[in-house]
């Protein structure tokens, strides 16, 4: 694996979250989990890549990826890491997108980007 993978991820990690503030100010509430979902993964990915020094896999649920990367979540991790694993699938299908956005407002959105700052800084130290 070429050098500086790790750090490539998480800068991406990093812009995904920065994405999801802009959404969260343009009121496109959907793409905020969306874009925790990317963030968190992609820094998942990171630390697989900084521990195994390899490519990670090509997975996008969260708790697959932090069980590949050996990350012991928490319980509030755990529910965080289920909720946006959601957010990915679903939110690519048109037809389940009037479903998924029930309950998404702006309140819920700022909690979950709270949480996944914390989870993104929280992998960070990991690398």
């Amino acid at each position: 694996m070429a050098e500086g993978i790790p750090e490539q991820w998480a800068q991406q990690a990093r812009y995904d979250f920065d994405t999801a503030r802009a959404m969260l100010d343009s009121g496109r509430y959907l793409y905020v989990l969306f874009c925790c979902q990317q963030a968190v993964e992609k820094m998942l990915k990171a630390v697989i890549a900084e521990r195994s020094g390899q490519c990670p896999p090509r997975l996008h649920n969260l708790l697959r990826l932090a069980e590949h990367g050996g990350v012991d979540l928490g319980q509030s991790q755990t529910a965080l890491m289920e909720d946006l694993s959601r957010y990915y699938v679903q939110s690519r299908y048109p037809e389940e997108i009037p479903v998924l956005s029930r309950g998404v407002d702006g309140q819920k959105c700022v909690h979950v980007l709270d949480q996944t700052e914390d989870v993104l800084q929280w992998l960070s130290l990991m690398l």
